[in-house]
C-alpha cells in the first residue's frame, strides 16, 4: 500500500504531512553562574544593565581605586574628653588609639568587539577586593572556552 505525496486537504484519512522546520531560535543563555556587580555572567553571555554582550573572546580588566585611611574612633575621643576629668594625663592615652578604614572601588571592564561596560564596586576591606580579583579571574577562564 502506498499512500499519496499529496494528499487532498479535506481527506480525513490521509497521511498528515510533517510539520515545516522550526526557524532558528536563539540559544538560551542558561542561569547566572557569577555575579559581578551588577553584571550577570552566564555560560555564553554577560548581562548588564546596557544590554548582552557574548562571552566569547570577551575581554576583562580590573581596576583597584581604594585607599586605606587611619583615623581616632570616635569612642577614644569621648574617653579622653569623659577621662580627663578623672585622670588628666592618663585620659590623654585614648588619643593614640587608630582605626584602619578600607574605602574605595574596584572596577572591573568587560570588552567584546564594539561593545564595553565598566563596572564600579564599592569595597570597605580587603578581602572584598581579593573576592573581586577571584571572580574576575574566573570569568577570564570562561571566556576562554
Amino acid at each position: 500500500m502506498t499512500f499519496p505525496q499529496d494528499p487532498a486537504a479535506g481527506d480525513p484519512w490521509s497521511v498528515p504531512a510533517p510539520p515545516p522546520p522550526a526557524a532558528d531560535l536563539p540559544a538560551v543563555p542558561g542561569p547566572v553562574i557569577v555575579q559581578i556587580g551588577d553584571m550577570g555572567v552566564t555560560s555564553t553571555v554577560v548581562h548588564t544593565p546596557a544590554g548582552d554582550i557574548p562571552l566569547a573572546g570577551s575581554t576583562w580588566t580590573v581596576h583597584d581605586y581604594w585607599h586605606n585611611e587611619t583615623k581616632i574612633p570616635k569612642w577614644a575621643i569621648i574617653a579622653a574628653i569623659a577621662g580627663f576629668c578623672v585622670l588628666t594625663v592618663f585620659s590623654l592615652l585614648f588619643l593614640l588609639v587608630k582605626v584602619t578604614i578600607t574605602q574605595g572601588t574596584v572596577q572591573v571592564t568587560v570588552t567584546n568587539g564594539t561593545r564595553q561596560y565598566v563596572a564600579r564596586i564599592p569595597v570597605t576591606d580587603q578581602t572584598q577586593v581579593t573576592y573581586v580579583h577571584q571572580q574576575v579571574n574566573y570569568v577570564r577562564s570562561l571566556a576562554a572556552l
